[in-house]
Protein backbone atom coordinates (compact mmCIF):
# COMPACT_ATOMS: atom_id res chain seq x y z
CA UNK A 1 0.00 0.00 0.00
CA UNK A 2 1.50 3.43 -1.16
CA UNK A 3 2.14 5.92 1.88
CA UNK A 4 -0.07 8.48 -0.18
CA UNK A 5 -3.48 6.44 0.74
CA UNK A 6 -6.26 8.98 1.66
CA UNK A 7 -8.65 8.14 4.83
CA UNK A 8 -12.06 9.40 3.53
CA UNK A 9 -14.35 10.99 6.14
CA UNK A 10 -18.19 11.81 4.61
CA UNK A 11 -19.51 14.52 7.79
CA UNK A 12 -22.74 14.75 5.55
CA UNK A 13 -24.84 17.40 6.33
CA UNK A 14 -22.65 20.46 8.98
CA UNK A 15 -22.32 23.67 9.65
CA UNK A 16 -19.43 26.22 8.62
CA UNK A 17 -17.80 26.57 11.82
CA UNK A 18 -18.46 23.03 12.76
CA UNK A 19 -16.52 21.59 9.40
CA UNK A 20 -13.49 24.39 10.62
CA UNK A 21 -12.73 22.90 13.74
CA UNK A 22 -12.56 19.54 12.77
CA UNK A 23 -10.31 20.75 9.38
CA UNK A 24 -8.17 22.48 11.73
CA UNK A 25 -8.06 19.47 14.01
CA UNK A 26 -7.41 17.32 10.76
CA UNK A 27 -4.59 19.15 10.33
CA UNK A 28 -2.76 18.91 12.84
CA UNK A 29 -3.06 15.06 13.04
CA UNK A 30 -1.79 15.21 9.12
CA UNK A 31 1.24 17.45 10.45
CA UNK A 32 2.09 15.08 13.18
CA UNK A 33 2.35 12.18 10.91
CA UNK A 34 4.89 13.88 8.73
CA UNK A 35 7.59 12.68 11.20
CA UNK A 36 6.39 9.17 11.28
CA UNK A 37 5.45 7.31 8.44
CA UNK A 38 5.55 4.09 9.29
CA UNK A 39 8.88 1.36 10.34
CA UNK A 40 9.78 -0.67 7.76
CA UNK A 41 7.24 -3.70 7.68
CA UNK A 42 4.50 -1.71 9.24
CA UNK A 43 1.56 -0.15 8.02
CA UNK A 44 2.31 3.32 6.55
CA UNK A 45 0.37 6.16 7.91
CA UNK A 46 -1.47 8.16 5.46
CA UNK A 47 -0.39 11.37 3.72
CA UNK A 48 -4.03 12.86 4.59
CA UNK A 49 -7.46 12.91 4.91
CA UNK A 50 -10.52 14.12 2.48
CA UNK A 51 -13.67 15.72 4.32
CA UNK A 52 -16.67 15.02 1.87
CA UNK A 53 -19.63 17.07 3.45
CA UNK A 54 -22.31 19.97 2.47
CA UNK A 55 -22.93 22.97 4.16
CA UNK A 56 -26.06 23.48 6.06
CA UNK A 57 -26.99 26.07 7.31
CA UNK A 58 -26.07 27.61 4.30
CA UNK A 59 -23.66 29.99 4.38
CA UNK A 60 -21.62 32.76 2.32
CA UNK A 61 -17.67 32.96 3.55
CA UNK A 62 -15.49 35.97 3.09
CA UNK A 63 -11.74 35.58 3.01
CA UNK A 64 -9.46 37.81 4.51
CA UNK A 65 -8.39 39.91 0.68
CA UNK A 66 -9.13 43.40 1.47
CA UNK A 67 -12.21 43.77 -1.21
CA UNK A 68 -13.78 40.75 -0.40
CA UNK A 69 -16.15 42.31 1.89
CA UNK A 70 -17.63 44.85 -0.64
CA UNK A 71 -18.93 41.67 -3.13
CA UNK A 72 -21.68 40.62 -0.48
CA UNK A 73 -23.94 42.48 -2.02
CA UNK A 74 -27.20 41.03 -0.24
CA UNK A 75 -28.09 43.59 2.65
CA UNK A 76 -28.77 41.99 5.89
CA UNK A 77 -32.68 41.42 5.45
CA UNK A 78 -32.31 39.37 2.58
CA UNK A 79 -29.79 37.43 4.24
CA UNK A 80 -31.84 36.85 6.94
CA UNK A 81 -34.61 35.86 4.62
CA UNK A 82 -32.77 33.90 2.58
CA UNK A 83 -31.74 31.68 5.62
CA UNK A 84 -28.24 32.60 4.82
CA UNK A 85 -25.27 32.90 6.94
CA UNK A 86 -21.90 34.84 6.74
CA UNK A 87 -18.78 33.76 8.12
CA UNK A 88 -14.76 34.71 7.87
CA UNK A 89 -12.70 32.29 6.27
CA UNK A 90 -8.72 31.96 6.67
CA UNK A 91 -8.68 29.94 2.96
CA UNK A 92 -7.40 31.79 -0.04
CA UNK A 93 -9.28 33.53 -3.00
CA UNK A 94 -12.43 35.65 -2.23
CA UNK A 95 -15.73 35.37 -1.87
CA UNK A 96 -18.17 32.04 -1.86
CA UNK A 97 -21.65 31.03 -1.50
CA UNK A 98 -21.73 26.85 0.33
CA UNK A 99 -24.63 25.34 0.82
CA UNK A 100 -27.01 22.11 0.50
CA UNK A 101 -26.64 20.66 -2.86
CA UNK A 102 -23.28 21.80 -3.03
CA UNK A 103 -20.04 19.26 -2.18
CA UNK A 104 -17.47 20.19 -0.66
CA UNK A 105 -14.32 18.62 -0.71
CA UNK A 106 -11.30 19.08 2.09
CA UNK A 107 -8.69 17.31 1.25
CA UNK A 108 -6.08 17.90 4.09
CA UNK A 109 -2.71 16.58 2.76
CA UNK A 110 0.92 16.89 3.19
CA UNK A 111 2.32 18.47 0.00
CA UNK A 112 6.12 18.17 1.28
CA UNK A 113 5.28 14.22 1.56
CA UNK A 114 3.41 14.48 -1.79
CA UNK A 115 6.59 16.59 -3.50
CA UNK A 116 3.61 18.95 -4.86
CA UNK A 117 3.73 22.98 -5.04
CA UNK A 118 0.90 24.73 -4.28
CA UNK A 119 0.44 25.47 -8.02
CA UNK A 120 0.50 21.46 -9.09
CA UNK A 121 -1.63 20.85 -6.61
CA UNK A 122 -4.43 23.87 -7.40
CA UNK A 123 -3.91 22.23 -10.92
CA UNK A 124 -4.79 18.59 -9.86
CA UNK A 125 -8.12 20.24 -7.72
CA UNK A 126 -9.05 21.04 -10.66
CA UNK A 127 -7.87 18.39 -13.09
CA UNK A 128 -9.92 15.91 -10.63
CA UNK A 129 -13.17 17.51 -11.37
CA UNK A 130 -13.08 18.11 -14.87
CA UNK A 131 -12.27 14.09 -15.33
CA UNK A 132 -15.38 13.66 -13.28
CA UNK A 133 -17.53 15.84 -15.25
CA UNK A 134 -16.55 13.93 -18.58
CA UNK A 135 -17.26 10.71 -16.75
CA UNK A 136 -20.80 12.52 -16.35
CA UNK A 137 -21.12 13.08 -20.34
CA UNK A 138 -20.36 17.05 -19.38
CA UNK A 139 -17.10 19.05 -21.09
CA UNK A 140 -15.47 20.56 -18.11
CA UNK A 141 -12.73 23.12 -18.69
CA UNK A 142 -10.33 25.50 -16.69
CA UNK A 143 -9.77 28.94 -17.29
CA UNK A 144 -6.25 30.50 -17.45
CA UNK A 145 -7.59 34.05 -15.62
CA UNK A 146 -9.70 32.84 -12.86
CA UNK A 147 -9.28 29.52 -10.68
CA UNK A 148 -11.88 26.83 -10.73
CA UNK A 149 -13.80 24.48 -13.52
CA UNK A 150 -15.82 25.91 -16.06
CA UNK A 151 -18.64 24.85 -18.42
CA UNK A 152 -18.85 26.66 -21.63
CA UNK A 153 -16.64 28.71 -23.99
CA UNK A 154 -14.69 32.24 -22.92
CA UNK A 155 -15.97 34.45 -20.72
CA UNK A 156 -19.38 33.16 -21.49
CA UNK A 157 -18.94 30.51 -19.68
CA UNK A 158 -20.10 29.47 -15.77
CA UNK A 159 -18.14 27.98 -12.75
CA UNK A 160 -19.71 25.21 -11.82
CA UNK A 161 -17.00 24.08 -9.16
CA UNK A 162 -14.83 27.17 -7.18
CA UNK A 163 -11.44 26.38 -5.29
CA UNK A 164 -10.16 27.82 -2.44
CA UNK A 165 -7.59 26.74 -0.09
CA UNK A 166 -4.94 27.62 2.82
CA UNK A 167 -1.81 25.99 3.36
CA UNK A 168 0.02 25.82 6.10
CA UNK A 169 3.34 24.43 6.88
CA UNK A 170 2.78 22.79 3.54
CA UNK A 171 -0.23 21.07 4.76
CA UNK A 172 -3.54 21.88 3.09
CA UNK A 173 -6.83 23.06 4.01
CA UNK A 174 -10.43 24.06 2.44
CA UNK A 175 -10.33 22.67 -1.23
CA UNK A 176 -13.22 22.92 -3.47
CA UNK A 177 -16.83 23.29 -3.64
CA UNK A 178 -18.66 21.12 -6.77
CA UNK A 179 -22.15 22.74 -7.65
CA UNK A 180 -24.90 19.72 -7.77
CA UNK A 181 -27.82 20.68 -7.29
CA UNK A 182 -27.15 24.03 -5.18
CA UNK A 183 -29.45 26.60 -4.93
CA UNK A 184 -28.02 28.78 -7.75
CA UNK A 185 -30.40 32.06 -6.30
CA UNK A 186 -28.05 32.47 -3.74
CA UNK A 187 -25.25 33.12 -5.55
CA UNK A 188 -27.38 36.68 -6.47
CA UNK A 189 -26.36 37.97 -2.46
CA UNK A 190 -22.40 37.98 -3.76
CA UNK A 191 -19.89 38.68 -6.57
CA UNK A 192 -18.86 34.97 -6.82
CA UNK A 193 -15.20 34.81 -6.14
CA UNK A 194 -14.93 38.53 -7.22
CA UNK A 195 -15.89 38.28 -10.32
CA UNK A 196 -18.62 40.14 -11.75
CA UNK A 197 -20.47 39.38 -14.91
CA UNK A 198 -19.15 35.75 -14.83
CA UNK A 199 -21.70 32.91 -14.74
CA UNK A 200 -22.48 30.28 -12.04
CA UNK A 201 -24.07 26.53 -12.92
CA UNK A 202 -24.64 23.47 -11.18
CA UNK A 203 -24.44 19.68 -12.71
CA UNK A 204 -28.41 19.60 -12.68
CA UNK A 205 -28.61 23.08 -14.58
CA UNK A 206 -26.28 21.70 -17.27
CA UNK A 207 -27.51 17.99 -17.23
CA UNK A 208 -30.54 17.89 -16.27
CA UNK A 209 -32.12 14.31 -15.43
CA UNK A 210 -28.99 12.85 -15.76
CA UNK A 211 -27.01 14.48 -12.75
CA UNK A 212 -25.13 12.69 -10.77
CA UNK A 213 -26.58 12.09 -7.07
CA UNK A 214 -24.23 13.74 -4.24
CA UNK A 215 -23.52 10.17 -3.75
CA UNK A 216 -22.65 9.66 -6.99
CA UNK A 217 -20.74 12.81 -6.75
CA UNK A 218 -18.47 11.96 -3.81
CA UNK A 219 -17.26 9.20 -5.02
CA UNK A 220 -16.42 10.44 -8.63
CA UNK A 221 -14.64 12.53 -5.98
CA UNK A 222 -12.89 10.47 -3.84
CA UNK A 223 -11.78 8.30 -6.60
CA UNK A 224 -10.31 10.91 -8.75
CA UNK A 225 -8.32 12.63 -6.02
CA UNK A 226 -7.16 9.09 -4.47
CA UNK A 227 -5.80 7.82 -8.18
CA UNK A 228 -4.50 11.36 -9.05
CA UNK A 229 -2.14 11.07 -5.27
CA UNK A 230 -1.43 7.38 -6.07
CA UNK A 231 -0.13 8.60 -9.57
CA UNK A 232 2.05 11.61 -7.66
CA UNK A 233 3.56 8.77 -5.93
CA UNK A 234 4.17 6.14 -8.37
Amino acid sequence: MSDTRLVVRDLGRISYAEATQIQRETHARVLAQRDRPGAPGTPVTPVGELLLLEHDPPVITVSRRPDARAHLIATDDALARAGVEVAATDRGGDITYHGPGQLVAYPIVDLKRLGWTLHAYMRTLESCVIRACAGWGLEARRDEGATGVWIGEGDAGAKVCALGVRVQRWVTMHGLALNVTTNLEHFGLIVPCGLAGRGVTSLQQALGPACPSMDEAKGAIERELAASIDGRAA
